[in-house]
């Protein structure tokens, strides 16, 4: 299994985050064009309503996911923060240093987060100064082809059941 890198923390799926947008964006302005070419009528107040109405939900479909995203990365490191040093995680922490705090390798962890509060980090600098990753095997594949074939889906924390 390929070590999880800083550099490759992001993912972007380049049918929705490219593709997709400038689909949305193509026809929006040639949905501005021809109104102001061929003047208002009902096909073209249409066409510029349904581009804005597309862009609106490509949108509001990625700040939904990613919102539900960062508060099921909140619980699951509230927990673990919980399971590892017998506290809730600090208030002072900002939603992108609990995100960036989530790959830190459960040996470092309360050494990293009391580092954090200390020094004020940025998710930035939480994120190069781990020493050894605890990656995120647990992503969404979109094709079973991009599954790596050594993949063993482990649980990330230990179990309840022992």
């Amino acid at each position: 299994m390929k070590n999880q890198k800083f550099k490759k923390h992001s993912r972007y799926v380049p049918g929705f985050h490219f593709l997709t947008s400038r689909m949305i964006i193509a026809s929006a302005v040639v949905a501005i064009i021809l109104l102001r070419h061929d003047g208002f009528y009902h096909t073209t107040f249409f066409d510029l309503l349904a581009s804005l109405s597309l862009g609106s939900l490509f949108f509001y479909t990625r700040q939904f996911a990613t919102g539900y995203q960062d508060r099921i990365i909140r619980a699951g490191e509230n927990f673990r923060s919980y399971r590892l040093t017998g506290k809730e995680l600090d208030q002072r922490f900002t939603k992108n240093q609990i995100v960036a705090l989530r790959f830190t390798h459960d040996e470092e962890y309360a050494d990293l987060i009391q580092k954090t509060i200390k020094e004020n980090l940025h998710p930035k600098d939480i994120k190069q100064a781990i020493k050894q990753c605890r990656a995120d095997y647990h992503r969404i594949w979109l094709r079973c082809a991009e599954m790596p074939k050594e993949l063993k889906l482990v649980p990330i924390a230990k179990s309840f059941d022992g």
